[in-house]
């Protein structure tokens, strides 16, 4: 195995390993002993589900998240430094993809060290995929305000770029508050406009329907506590 600092996909949510992750994932993950990961419970037992028989305590764990400094980061690559390869591992999807992973990679591009991303389930491309909407062009933007106000206002701005740029408009949101989200999008956003909701993505009870701003009213399902992604569109 090639040193290198290695992205390692984890799976959206409780699905198996093997119908999102290939073999080679879990070859490379057995020959590692680093990893920086987002949190240290969510990683160990992603690394269960990778091998059961995985030695833990073996393990050494690096916790990332915004309140890491540069400074620290810097140290947690010393073993890649070293010649000895490690992983970045998110608490779902693909590191570094609205993620605080990318704050290791680009200190380790600045250091010259090797960057390796693995195959993985990404929900911001998947639901592109999926949607029917521009895959050419599109833009995730995280999380809108949570006051009333300042997310109208961004709702506003999101689907003027649709028209103005031809651009897909993708966004997340707590999941407790996924339906106060579409109550918001359904009351400001223009009938025409398309939304797609991308829910439980490569999960059981996966849920992905396109439909316009006037076709939802009333047909929106119970979005709480489900992991979602909403996209906008002409």
């Amino acid at each position: 195995m090639e040193t290198a600092l290695y992205l390692l996909p984890v799976t959206l949510g409780d699905t198996s390993i093997e119908s999102v992750l290939p073999a080679y994932n879990r070859e490379i993950i057995l020959g590692m002993r680093h990893f920086i990961v987002e949190d240290v419970r969510s990683a160990r037992r992603f690394l269960k589900k990778v091998d059961k028989d995985i030695d833990i305590d073996t393990l050494s764990f690096y916790p990332l998240n915004k309140h890491t400094s540069p400074e620290e980061i810097s140290g947690y690559l010393k073993p890649l430094a070293e010649g000895h390869s490690m992983g970045v591992i998110s608490e779902a999807g693909c590191p570094a993809v609205a993620d605080p992973g990318a704050d290791v990679v680009a200190i380790a591009q600045q250091k010259n060290l090797k960057v390796v991303p693995l195959v993985g389930p990404s929900s911001i491309i998947l639901s592109v995929m999926a949607s029917g909407f521009n895959g050419q062009s599109f833009a995730f933007h995280g999380y809108l305000p949570i006051e009333p106000g300042e997310r109208a206002k961004m709702l506003k701005l999101l689907e003027q770029r649709i028209y103005s740029e031809n651009q897909t408009q993708l966004f997340i949101e707590t999941p407790y508050r996924n339906n106060k989200m579409t109550e918001e999008i359904l009351r400001t956003c223009r009938p025409q406009t398309k939304m797609c909701i991308a829910a439980n993505l490569t999960c059981e009870g996966e849920y992905i329907k396109t439909r316009t701003v006037k076709e939802w009213k009333g047909k929106v399902p119970d979005l709480s506590k489900i992991p979602c992604i909403f996209l906008l569109y002409k």
